[in-house]
């Protein structure tokens, strides 16, 4: 008596491919077709291979047949826009080629609405940093970026005249006690918070397995540009939202993310999004998820986890400095720059990415850092919707780390640190202050989409580094 049964070696001699598909034609073929003999059960599968589209319609076969069909569409490369949409570069003239040629081929993205330049713009992968891009429905994680939630937090203290001056030793062993920096350090004895019962860590899969990581981190910096400052706060603006007189006060700026947590998902959603969503070479780092399916709705919850996460971070680090200072804040200011939002533009709800941009929709707080020598600018948004309500986030770097380090002798940032007062503990050549552009000309190019109330000037500087 002849063989009945069908076998997998039998559809990969015919051409099916190797997957899930040749499970399902065995299993679908066999109880639908029991009176059938093999012979009349592989013809069928063989019609179904050669033209899938006419059997889409059939109850059954359709199942097959869509197999067969979406890998091919899934492998499909997606064509990017002839023309891009316009936008507008604030500080054009000191913004690199670089930049400008990875925000071109971002606006030929069929899902982009808008974009902008911020004046502090400069290359980076994917979108550039201070890049800003409204997508429809859809969020590009290196959009966001590998840092999700990269954000700044400023404590504002009423504290008396020279402070800072007075006390700089015991300020830099608080920043020594209450800090930790660096890939993968933590404290040895990490703060409880309530963002660590977030559900998202049972009900994401790769969340699961990083709660261990995010406790032992929580509180502390990254390297890099992270830091954690204390600094001479001035408010310029009497009609502050602080209720603070026009004055002078001490505060405590921090600069970090979302540590291992964010990077671990910004890694798997980036490749991920690069393996589904099929993009010309030049445009693979801006490939996307859309926010209908499940992988964009994964990572939706993710980057909004590892947001929360780091404002915990900041939240723990300013009630650690608070505490070793033996005051509480009179106010304090902070917002995200490395993120996705929903938003509305012109009437239509999109998915705003703001990769290194400060959030300024009309009346909206936010904080401007300069470098480690130059001052950072408490501002208010202005609600420019040509700059999709965002403004710079910090005074861009002009010159890459490696340049930095290059070009840049020890002796002379000791001597420019020295000349603007700064006490620096760690921080590395790649972070010299040379290495970054005027803050204040980046400002001059951003007065129609934010205003300032307040300065920040840095005095005592902590930064990853020995």
């Amino acid at each position: 008596m002849g063989r009945l049964k069908l076998r997998g070696s039998d559809l990969r001699k015919m051409g099916y491919p190797q997957g899930k598909v040749i499970g399902l034609a065995i299993n679908l073929v066999g109880k639908a077709y029991k009176r059938s003999s093999l012979i009349e059960k592989l013809d069928l599968l063989k019609s179904i291979l050669e033209k899938p589209e006419n059997f889409l319609e059939n109850e059954t076969l359709g199942r097959i047949a869509e197999a067969l069909i979406a890998p091919t569409i899934k492998n499909m490369e997606i064509p990017l826009k002839e023309e891009g949409e316009n936008y507008p570069v604030f500080g054009s003239e000191q913004i690199e080629e670089g930049a400008r040629k990875q925000m071109d081929v971002a606006m030929k993205l069929p899902v982009t609405i808008a974009g902008a330049l911020m004046p502090d713009a400069h290359q980076g992968y994917g979108l550039p940093i201070g890049g800003v891009l409204a997508t429809e429905n859809s969020v590009i994680p290196f959009g966001v970026g590998v840092d999700i939630g990269c954000r700044m937090c400023l404590s504002i203290y009423q504290m008396p005249e020279n402070y800072i001056n007075r006390h700089t030793n015991i300020l830099r062993k608080y920043l020594g006690d209450n800090t930790v920096f660096g890939a993968g350090n933590g404290f040895d004895k990490p703060m409880d918070d309530a963002i660590l019962d977030r559900k998202e860590f049972n009900e994401i899969s790769v969340v699961r397995g990083l709660k261990d990581k995010a406790y032992k981190q929580i509180g502390s910096s990254g390297s890099g540009n992270h830091f954690v400052e204390f600094g001479e706060i001035e408010i310029l603006d009497e009609s502050n939202e602080f209720n603070l007189p026009i004055g002078k006060y001490v505060g405590v700026l921090s600069h970090s993310g979302s540590r291992g947590l964010g990077a671990t998902i910004a890694k798997h959603f980036t490749d991920l999004a690069i393996s589904i969503c099929h993009l010309p070479k030049e445009a693979k780092h801006l490939a996307w998820l859309d926010l209908d399916k499940e992988e964009g709705m994964e990572y939706w919850l993710a980057m909004n986890l590892a947001g929360d996460y780091a404002s915990a971070c900041h939240d723990q680090i300013h009630k650690r400095l608070g505490k070793a200072l033996g005051e509480k804040p009179l106010a304090v200011v902070e917002n995200h720059h490395n993120f996705a939002w929903k938003e509305m533009l012109n009437g239509k709800e999109v998915i705003v990415h703001r990769k290194g941009a400060t959030p300024a929709q009309k009346d909206v707080l936010g904080i401007i850092p300069g470098s480690m020598t130059a001052p950072g600018f408490i501002v208010r948004g202005k609600g420019n919707e040509d700059a999709i309500n965002s403004a710079s986030h910090g005074a861009g770097r002009q010159m890459s780390r490696r340049q930095a380090r290059e070009s840049i002798t020890k002796s002379e940032l000791k001597k420019l640190l020295k000349s603007n007062q700064i006490d620096l503990i760690g921080g590395g050549l790649d972070e010299a202050p040379i290495a970054y552009k005027d803050i204040n000309k980046v400002m001059s190019f951003q007065k129609n989409l934010i205003e300032v109330i307040g300065k920040f000037t840095p005095r005592v500087v902590r930064m990853d580094g020995d």
